[in-house]
């Protein structure tokens, strides 16, 4: 279901969160990953269906705002989160944040009002999640001035610079989902890493520009786009192997960083 051609055996399929600790704008955080809230949000049917579809193997003391303080970080000191998109595993823990300003797109916020409940949760999306007060917190992509990237980012070409010192710069991904985008963030040690989301579900589906199957792609989003996306992830990582390009289900960077290393 993840990559097509690929063995029925399951795989490890972690749910990971960077923090990001930036100088001047202070501790901000690419998703949030699963919560307890999760497990509420899906308790009552339609929304079970996402619970049974994808079971979970989760422990509290694993929820993102539990794990900062070994960072020297607490819940209340994150000024931002980007959100690559608003399926219900990159969400969850958003209301343990309730002072941070919310970097999304509005393409992917206008998922959590249309259609029915059912329809919803078929695309992956738990309304119940979202805060309330997610449109004032929240500043769009979309609205953000659209920066020329350099020329070892092709074949991506601009990005919505988020802080305006180009250190965080949020990229379209078409194709897993409407309103899915992914970060660029330049590292202290000079390195870019690629923050980006699901239009990947592993490092070797990028190395091998191996997408999933149409089933998996057409259910959630645009099976066409997301092929496009892939494939000019992997033309970038051919380019220019040093830049770190992240998914954020990817069992190798769980390892990498000791599965809660922060980016």
């Amino acid at each position: 279901m993840t990559r097509e051609g690929a063995s029925w055996r399951s795989i490890e399929f972690p749910a990971l969160v960077a923090l990001i600790l930036h100088p001047d704008a202070g501790p901000i955080l690419f998703d949030t990953g699963y919560d307890p809230a999760f497990f509420a949000a899906t308790e009552a049917f339609p929304e079970r269906l996402y619970r049974w579809t994808t079971p979970v193997d989760f422990r509290p003391e694993e929820a993102v705002a539990e794990q900062l303080p070994r960072f020297g970080v607490r819940p209340d000191d994150v000024t931002a989160i980007v959100i690559s998109h608003f399926h219900g595993d990159h969400v969850a823990g958003l209301h343990r944040f309730p002072n941070a300003t919310i970097h999304c797109a509005r393409a992917g916020a206008a998922q959590l009002v249309q259609g029915n409940r059912l329809s919803r949760v078929r695309k992956g999306v738990l309304s119940a999640l979202a805060p309330a007060d997610l449109v004032d917190r929240a500043v769009w992509f979309e609205d953000r001035p659209r920066v020329a990237l350099s020329a070892d980012l092709a074949p991506f070409e601009t990005g919505a610079d988020l802080l305006g010192d180009g250190a965080l710069m949020a990229v379209p991904l078409p194709g897993h989902c409407p309103g899915h985008w992914g970060l660029l963030v330049r590292q202290d040690d000079g390195r870019t890493r690629f923050l980006i989301g699901d239009a990947a579900w592993s490092s070797g589906a990028v190395r091998d520009d191996a997408p999933p199957p149409r089933l998996t792609t057409s259910l959630l989003g645009d099976t066409h786009a997301c092929r496009r996306t892939l494939h000019d992830l992997h033309r970038l990582w051919h380019r220019n192997p040093d830049i770190a390009v992240t998914p954020s289900h990817c069992g190798e960077v769980a390892h990498e960083s000791g599965g809660h290393g922060p980016a």
